[in-house]
């Protein structure tokens, strides 16, 4: 596959998303019966970084071509790749499953959730960015989530991130071992000026709760 950029794109802006040779022959064949010649295809991710992050695609017909999109060459079609979107496609895969209904397209992007951050990056920016990549997956195994609710500077213990939980997170009977050994630890190795993390949740609401 050979690639060519109708921008100016940085080396590690360069997508490596991949549309398998399942998924092109699929498209190859939608696109035909659209009957516009030089149709593409334009994938970007909608609200990015964030638990509402949604990867789409949609036909690009010449004259609606972005000229900021990266441009990626298959054989027989195009694909057009919304620059900001770049980031959050690290590692997307989308694919054709044939099956005997005939068959389902499928757009993996393991990082179309995660929030991006900078060198300058606010501490709320890095905590963030911490939960959501390093802490909320593992939570997800037991139904739960973990948010910032704001980020303090406490007389006498500092620095102090203030949490709040749900799902299965709120009334869990662990949650002081999830808060301690987990959560607080994690985000202070990667935020060392947090001094201390607290819980705002009120874990008295024991419904949903993954251990009660």
């Amino acid at each position: 596959m050979s690639t060519e950029n109708t921008s100016t794109v940085v080396a590690e802006e360069i997508p490596n998303l991949l549309i398998t040779p399942n998924a092109q022959e699929y498209l190859k064949d939608l696109l035909a019966k659209q009957n516009t010649p030089g149709i593409a295809v334009r994938v970007f991710v909608e609200n990015p970084g964030t638990p509402r992050a949604e990867c789409c695609m949609a036909y690009s017909a010449p004259e609606e071509i972005v000229p900021t999109d990266y441009k990626q060459d298959y054989p027989d079609f195009a694909a057009y790749v919304d620059t900001p979107s770049i980031p959050y496609l690290l590692d997307a895969v989308i694919d054709y499953n044939k099956d005997r209904f005939g068959g389902q397209l499928t757009f993996r992007a393991p990082n179309s959730k995660v929030p991006r951050v900078g060198p300058d990056a606010s501490v709320e920016e890095r905590i963030t960015y911490v939960l959501q990549s390093e802490i909320n997956p593992g939570l997800a195994g037991h139904g739960g989530n973990c948010a910032l609710v704001e980020v303090v500077e406490d007389a006498d213990h500092g620095l102090t991130a203030v949490l709040k939980f749900g799902g299965g997170c709120q009334g869990c009977s662990s949650i002081d071992l999830t808060l301690k050994q987990g959560v607080e630890t994690t985000l202070r190795q990667h935020v060392p000026e947090l001094m201390r993390v607290v819980d705002q949740t009120d874990h008295s609401n024991t419904e949903g709760a993954y251990f009660k």
